[in-house]
């Protein structure tokens, strides 16, 4: 069995600028995940970079640029 490649799709920009603008506002990554959470987001580390995923599904969205990990 090999091992499969992973590449999530790309973050939409309007959605990559809300992020962006949060990350700014927090002090801390705590506080930057506590905040996502309020506009239904997550993050969790898949194969060793962060990747964006909605909150009520777990659904991925696509992986963080690296300035998040």
């Amino acid at each position: 069995m090999s091992q499969m490649d992973y590449t999530p799709a790309p973050i939409e920009p309007a959605v990559l600028d809300l992020i962006r603008s949060e990350r700014s506002k927090a002090l801390s990554a705590r506080e930057f995940k506590f905040r996502l959470r309020g506009y239904g987001y997550a993050v969790k580390t898949v194969a060793g970079a962060p990747v964006l995923t909605r909150l009520t599904t777990g659904a991925e969205i696509g992986r963080l640029p690296p300035e998040f990990a």
